[in-house]
């Protein structure tokens, strides 16, 4: 019986990477606004630091404040990193399960164990 035509299947689109939607872009916004905020606090204890010890005994709270800013806000910037990436595929959940590891491939390949 001879048959005609191809026996192919249907064409199907390329896939395309994650769409840009409004919740990664305000998860990409949070972190770039946390790394800036953190940058500028940074700057800002480096400022009231040598102005600490230049005698202005004040400067240490506010170096004290900005300090534990810049670690609030990197902390905040990483963890908007991190649902960002788990978001786009980069990542995954840690408390998914794991796949079953693939099982070992015969000697001599598919034929050869039958």
């Amino acid at each position: 019986m001879a048959t005609r035509g191809k026996r192919a299947g249907p064409r199907r689109a390329p896939r395309q990477g994650p769409s840009l939607s409004r919740p990664l872009l305000g998860l990409a916004l949070g972190v770039t606004l946390a790394v800036v905020a953190w940058g500028y606090l940074v700057y800002a204890a480096i400022d009231f630091g040598s102005a600490a010890r230049d005698g202005d005994s004040g400067a240490w709270m506010f170096l004290g404040i900005a300090s534990l800013g810049a670690v609030a806000c990197l902390f905040v910037g990483l963890m908007l990193l991190a649902r960002l990436l788990r978001r786009l595929g980069v990542t995954r959940d840690p408390s998914a399960p794991e796949e079953p590891p693939a099982a070992p491939r015969p000697v001599g390949g598919r034929r050869a164990a039958r």
